[in-house]
C-alpha cells in the first residue's frame, strides 16, 4: 500500500456529488482529496499543477463530456481513473466505453440514502479508489473493432445433445479491477460448445446487463446477465447481476443459478467467494475455477474449498493482471493448480 495518502482529484459538475464524494473519501485515513473540479477544463488546469494518484470522473458533464476528457488524459498523461456515473440508461454504455478507453473502475454515484446504503457505498467507493491507485496502467492502443463471429456450429448444434452434456462440467470465474477487459479477451477465445460458465465480476447494479450484452455481441458463446433459476448451459455464460450474490445449485443433472440478496461478503456483493463456495458444494470435481485480475482477497477461500472438493483451479499470472490481488491471495492459500497468463487460460479451460 501507499506509505503516503492516496491523493484524489474529484471531477463532477454537481457540487452536491463533489461534496458527498469528498466526505466519503475523507472518512478513509489512507485517502486525501487533493482538489475538486466542476468540469474537465478546471480539472486539466489542476493536473498541470499537480498530478493526482487517482481521479474520479463523471461521464455526463457540460462543456466537455467525460469520455472525451478521459481519452485526452489517457493519451497525454495516463492516470488511474475511476468513473463515477449514474448508471441508468445510456450511462452504462458510456461507462463500458470508458473502461475500453483505459478507466480502471466504475462506481455508481453515491445517492442520499439509508445509513446502510451509505456505509456500503463508502466501502465500495474507497476500495475502488485504492484499487485504482494500485492498478498497472496500459498504454492505450487504438483497438480494432472486432466484428461479431458466428460459426455454423452455433446454429447447427442440436440443443438436445447440449442439454445432456451440460451435466458434465461447469466453469466458475471471478474478477474485479481490470476484469471487464480480461473477461472480454477470455470469453472471445472460447468456441460455441464451451462448457457452461458462471461469472462474478465486481460491478455496480444496472451495469452488468449492458456489459453482458456487449460481450454477447463479440463472443461465439451466448453471454447474458443471470436471472434467478437460469439453467447453466453449454455454450453460455451467465454474469451475476450487480448488487446481488449468485450461487450455483444443482437439481438432478441440471445446474442452475440462484440470485440472492444479503450482506456484503469480502466487501462485495456479488462476491466471488459466494459463487466459488456454492460450486464446491454442488459441482465438486465437475467444476473448474478461474480467478482473474482484481484487488483484495475475494474468492481465495472459496477457491480453496473448490480444490478440496476436487475441482481444478486456474489463477491469472501477475504479468497479465491489472491488479495482482485476488489471484495472489488464492495462490497463497493453496487453492490454485495452475498460474497462467490471460492468453493461455481459454485453451486450458477447453
Amino acid at each position: 500500500m501507499h506509505k503516503n495518502k492516496i491523493r484524489v482529484l474529484i471531477v463532477d459538475d454537481s457540487a452536491l456529488v463533489r461534496q458527498t464524494l469528498r466526505d466519503v473519501l475523507l472518512a478513509d485515513p489512507q485517502i486525501e482529496v487533493m482538489a475538486m473540479a466542476g468540469d474537465p477544463y478546471v480539472a486539466a488546469k489542476r493536473i498541470a499543477e499537480e498530478v493526482p494518484d487517482v481521479m474520479t470522473l463523471d461521464i455526463e458533464m457540460p462543456r466537455m463530456d467525460g469520455l472525451t476528457f478521459l481519452r485526452e488524459i489517457m493519451r497525454q498523461h495516463p492516470i488511474p481513473v475511476v468513473i463515477c456515473s449514474s448508471l441508468a440508461g445510456k450511462g452504462s454504455e458510456s461507462a463500458l466505453k470508458a473502461l475500453e478507453y483505459g478507466a480502471v473502475e466504475v462506481i455508481a454515484k453515491p445517492k442520499v440514502g439509508t445509513k446502510q446504503f451509505l456505509e456500503e457505498a463508502q466501502v465500495q467507493i474507497c476500495d475502488a479508489v485504492k484499487a485504482a491507485a494500485n492498478a498497472r496502467l496500459r498504454k492505450q492502443v487504438a483497438t480494432q473493432m472486432v466484428e461479431p463471429k458466428l460459426t455454423a456450429d452455433a446454429i447447427l448444434a442440436p440443443s438436445t445433445r447440449a442439454m445432456v452434456e451440460t451435466t458434465e462440467k461447469v466453469v466458475v470465474i471471478g474478477a474485479s479491477t481490470g476484469g471487464t477487459e480480461a473477461l472480454k479477451s477470455l470469453l472471445e477465445a472460447l468456441p460455441a460448445d464451451t462448457p457452461g460458465i458462471v461469472i462474478v465480476q465486481h460491478m455496480p447494479e444496472l451495469f452488468t446487463r449492458a456489459f453482458a450484452k456487449r460481450l454477447n455481441h463479440y463472443c461465439n458463446i451466448t453471454v447474458k446477465e443471470a436471472e434467478n433459476n437460469d439453467t447453466v448451459l453449454r455454450g453460455q455464460a451467465l454474469i451475476a447481476p450487480g448488487n446481488h450474490h449468485l450461487l450455483l445449485k444443482r437439481s438432478g443433472a441440471r445446474y442452475y443459478v440462484e440470485i440472492k440478496d444479503g450482506p456484503l461478503v469480502c466487501r462485495h456483493r456479488p462476491s466471488v467467494d459466494v459463487l466459488f463456495r456454492s460450486a464446491a458444494r454442488y459441482a465438486g470435481r465437475n467444476a473448474m475455477g478461474v480467478i482473474l485480475t482484481g484487488m483484495g482477497d475475494d474468492g481465495a477461500r472459496g477457491m480453496l474449498e473448490m480444490k478440496q472438493a476436487g475441482a481444478r483451479n486456474i489463477a491469472q499470472d501477475e504479468a497479465s493482471c491489472v491488479v495482482f490481488g485476488m489471484p495472489k491471495e488464492a495462490i497463497k492459500l493453496g487453492g490454485v493448480d495452475r498460474v497462467l497468463p490471460l492468453a493461455s487460460i481459454a485453451p486450458v479451460i477447453l
